[in-house]
């Protein structure tokens, strides 16, 4: 049975656009001295990863999850937070806890759901809620668009009925954040396929179609750095990466800087703990898109 092709979806959270112009001076010679180009500062962002396990139906599910979830988000206030394993409600809810350590600033929540191949709907929670991944942002720039890229990968386990997708999330004209749950069966080879076709393909279309942005990843990617398959087979030449020491990983391209990585405990309310990762982007890289 071939694998289905991946649907690709677009949408625009936030949409406005300021155009202006200014006119010559009429005498050239007459006109003031250029003012001192500005140095772009690097951006610092703290980026939180969790898995949630929060279906109701897999083995480590405890009900606790979203409780401690929304204690971490209070505690370590990250600017960029990508969930795996979540039900539809789930975001709404931490959504609100993230607005709270955020009070004034613009807020993106995104959500995708897994694919439920019998059916051709969606994977659902055991409370009948779509379950899939979601992600959380805020906007330093208000008013800025915000456009959202969700999919499923083309290759999946075609003995797991859960489609495994992915999601990115355009924050401030300045990051393309990203997150994804990729497949826990089929020996890891799918889950290599998904995260070679995902960082090799998908993104970098994404960029070359809307115009380039730093780019981070993180997410449950049922991949360990040293085993075959090794993870990092996977990852583009010259991105950066780093991981909780098992299976989630913060990846992300050459313009940003990876640092501070830590564990925070979960509490056994799920089976991951969160990593918390600080990124430090390079402003001055040149061909970004402007804002």
């Amino acid at each position: 049975m071939a694998a289905r092709p991946y649907r690709f979806l677009r949408r625009t959270l936030v949409v406005g656009c300021i155009l202006a112009a200014a006119a010559l001076p009429a005498n050239p010679q007459a006109a003031p001295p250029a003012a001192p180009t500005a140095v772009a500062q690097p951006t610092v962002l703290r980026m939180l990863q969790m898995n949630l396990c929060n279906s109701g139906l897999a083995g480590c599910y405890t009900g606790r999850a979203m409780a401690r979830a929304a204690e971490v988000i209070t505690a370590e206030a990250p600017d960029l937070v990508t969930l795996n394993e979540i039900c539809a409600d789930d975001l709404p809810a931490l959504r609100r806890v993230f607005q709270t350590v955020h009070p004034g600033q613009s807020v993106v929540a995104a959500f995708q759901a897994a694919g439920d191949r019998p059916s051709g709907d969606d994977t659902r929670c055991r409370n009948g809620q779509r379950f899939g991944i979601g992600l959380l942002a805020h906007l330093r720039t208000p008013g800025t668009p915000s456009t959202v890229y969700a999919g499923t990968h083309p290759t999946q386990d075609l003995a797991d009925p859960e489609e495994r997708a992915w999601l990115c999330v355009d924050v401030d004209r300045a990051l393309l954040a990203c997150t994804t749950h990729l497949s826990a069966s089929g020996g890891y080879r799918v889950a290599l396929a998904q995260c070679d076709h995902l960082l090799g393909t998908i993104l970098p279309t994404i960029s070359r179609d809307a115009g380039y942005e730093p780019t981070v990843l993180g997410g449950d990617l049922n991949l360990r750095a040293g085993p075959d398959p090794d993870v990092r087979s996977c990852i583009p030449p010259g991105h950066q990466r780093v991981d909780d020491g098992r299976l989630q990983h913060v990846t992300a391209t050459a313009d940003i800087t990876l640092c501070c990585r830590s564990q925070v405990p979960m509490n056994g309310t799920t089976d991951h703990p969160g990593l918390l990762v600080t990124l430090t982007i390079d402003s001055s890289r040149p061909g970004r898109r402007p804002a």
